[in-house]
């Protein structure tokens, strides 16, 4: 996979785990990224800052919470997390305005992901438009082939419904 809409981005990584913070500046070398481990010190770098894309843990630093100063600064929030994993908070990340959705066992292919994201807003797409191709069997295989049963409504405005 290129890349090309990726490189030199200046990406913001907020996470209270350095082995996570570590991995995903090794992961997006070609970048410019910026770590934070609290809330305060990743919303005093959003404020003060530019950033292309910021990836915000949602439990250990009140992601949602860094997700609005995001929004705010025009900033491209991605949610990461390992233990707010579920259907449901895949639609409140997506309510609350955020780009994408990545469980933290799937940041290995972050690049992927940011990519999918760049390409579209380049081509004036849902920046969700590859999401459910990328995460639909995983979830089939976290949580039943079911999962979408229940927020039916949600998956069918997002033409995810077969």
């Amino acid at each position: 996979m290129t890349t090309r809409l990726l490189n030199y981005s200046r990406i913001l990584v907020v996470d209270d785990e350095p082995d996570v913070l570590d991995t995903m500046e090794s992961l997006l070398n070609m970048c410019e990224v910026v770590k934070a481990r609290t809330f305060e010190e990743g919303k005093n770098l959003l404020e003060i800052q530019h950033f292309d894309i910021a990836i915000l843990d949602i439990m250990g630093v009140d992601g949602y919470g860094l997700l609005e100063i995001a929004i705010r600064k025009n900033v491209i929030p991605i949610m990461l997390t390992a233990h707010a994993l579920s259907p449901e908070d895949t639609i409140k990340s997506y309510n609350k305005g955020a780009a994408y959705y990545v469980p933290k066992e799937k940041m290995g292919e972050i690049t992927t992901y940011l990519e999918d994201v760049l390409e579209a807003k380049e081509k004036g797409k849902n920046l969700w438009s590859r999401w459910l191709n990328r995460f639909a069997s995983y979830y089939d295989e976290k949580f039943g082939r079911k999962w979408m049963v229940k927020d039916k409504e949600f998956w069918e405005r997002m033409g995810y419904w077969e």
